[in-house]
């Protein structure tokens, strides 16, 4: 009996702990930027290396992301829907059959211009 309560409550425990990982989310991509994130010396001047930078939209919040690397260098279209978690501060992703890391800058409330309908002025 008490081997068997044992069992049950590890097997309970590993299961709280499997479904436990972060939440997928959906969003898109709003724009694209490149940024300088460090230089190359060669040999007779400094190169600025530059990553691309994105804004992604989930819901009301923008997500700022860059890439952590200037080496890894995909472009990702805009307006392409990203299924993603988000963990501490990296963004992870599949897009195209590839696995990306990015990290994010910053988060902020959409702005209610971008989200709300275009509307008319009113006739006088």
């Amino acid at each position: 009996m008490n081997k068997s309560l044992t069992v049950l409550v590890a097997l309970f425990l590993g299961t709280t702990v499997a479904f436990a990982g972060p939440n997928a989310r959906s969003g898109n991509v709003l724009s694209q930027t490149s940024v300088a994130c460090g230089a190359k010396k060669s040999k007779k001047q400094d190169i600025d290396l530059l990553c691309q930078q994105y804004v992604v939209r989930s819901g009301a919040t923008d997500y700022t992301i860059r890439q952590p690397k200037p080496s890894d260098q995909h472009l990702i279209p805009l307006d392409t829907a990203l299924q993603f978690t988000l963990d501490k501060n990296k963004m992870k992703f599949k897009f195209d059959g590839k696995s990306f890391e990015f990290i994010v800058i910053s988060q902020a409330a959409a702005s209610s211009a971008a989200t709300a309908p275009a509307t008319s002025p009113p006739a006088p």
